[in-house]
């Protein structure tokens, strides 16, 4: 990770709706945003956020948008989305028991000093992203909460060895590798000097040099014509030829629709092989308990919106996002108080 858990963060606020947790229960005051549960956010907080998003913009070398602009309006629904978000993420860990002192605080920071380089690093990480000190913990805290959510919800995920073969056999193909050989060749435009080449070559001429003079293929060009080669991988001519030659044999010039190649082989040709279950098992073992777990949480999230859009934000007027994200799980909306 080079950048601060803000960053990381980035996704859930788009994937996330803005809908409160436990039933609202604070007041909306006059200094206030929105109101998630017993969670207000305030008017400071948004412009901080608004500030985070306005540096963002100068560091991709972009003007941020003006006040009663059509896309200020939407950085404007980001942010208020993006802090409701964060109460979201901050009351549902606590509800799983995910803990959240300043000690694991502490430690989440030492080990984004660490990842990021050191002290001096995250000084200058702070200060590129416009952050005070007290919002880098903050950020830390963010973290802890979307780390310990995922590990919370997706801990009883467990994937089986029939899984694991289930999904081996299913793609053999790709554990499969068939047959091979080094060769190398010179591809040309046209047959007169293909001609001329393969005749050059016959009579002992270097072949690397002639490549390197002559070759139209600039993959291999600057090597020789030097290729490794896998059957079924290239050309139908190309392919046919290669496979057909003996180990050292030159081909005549060859045509394709690239142009005439002449082939020569450097090496046998290494028969084809099948990876065993065992190399992958447990590749695949941690690619299943990611898909796995991702259809979970997504499943979470999904829940989350719908049972959130109940009454249980209050935002205050001229802050409710434009494009209402109840909207799009309950085919209500929410409204200003």
């Amino acid at each position: 990770m080079k950048r601060l858990a803000l960053f990381a963060l980035v996704f859930l606020a788009l994937v996330v709706t803005g809908c409160g947790g436990s039933t609202s229960t604070a007041s909306l005051g006059s200094d206030d945003v929105a109101v998630v549960g017993s969670n207000q956010i305030s008017k400071d907080q948004f412009r901080e956020a608004l500030g985070r998003a306005e540096t963002y913009y100068k560091s991709a070398k972009r003007p941020f948008p003006k006040p009663g602009t059509a896309e200020y309006e939407q950085v404007k629904s980001q942010a208020v989305t993006f802090l409701i978000q964060r109460v979201e993420l901050r009351q549902e860990a606590e509800k799983l028991g995910v803990d959240l002192s300043d000690k694991k605080v502490d430690q989440k920071l030492e080990e984004l000093k660490k990842q990021l380089g050191g002290e001096a690093a995250y000084e200058r990480e702070l200060k590129r992203t416009g952050l005070t000190h007290e919002q880098g913990r903050e950020e830390a805290l963010v973290a802890i909460a979307v780390d310990g959510l995922y590990k919370e919800v997706t801990g009883d995920v467990k994937v089986t060895k029939d899984e694991v073969r289930s999904y081996y056999d299913a793609h053999k193909t790709q554990y499969q590798q068939p047959e091979s050989r080094e060769v190398r060749h010179i591809l040309v435009e046209k047959k007169p000097l293909a001609d001329q080449i393969y005749a050059q070559l016959k009579s002992g001429a270097n072949f690397a040099a002639l490549a390197k003079k002559y070759s139209k293929d600039p993959g291999s060009a600057a090597t020789g014509g030097k290729l490794s080669v896998s059957k079924g991988q290239t050309v139908p001519q190309f392919d046919k030829k290669t496979f057909e030659l003996k180990k050292g044999e030159l081909s005549q010039p060859v045509k394709t629709q690239y142009g005439y190649h002449i082939i020569q082989s450097l090496s046998d040709v290494k028969p084809a092989s099948k990876t065993p279950l065992a190399k992958v098992e447990g590749s695949i073992k941690q690619q299943l308990e990611k898909q796995q777990k991702d259809e979970v949480m997504n499943k979470w999230f999904a829940d989350m919106k719908k049972s959130y859009c109940d009454g249980k934000i209050k935002y205050q007027v001229g802050y409710q996002p434009t494009a209402d994200p109840c909207a799009t799980v309950t085919g209500t909306t929410t409204t200003n108080k």
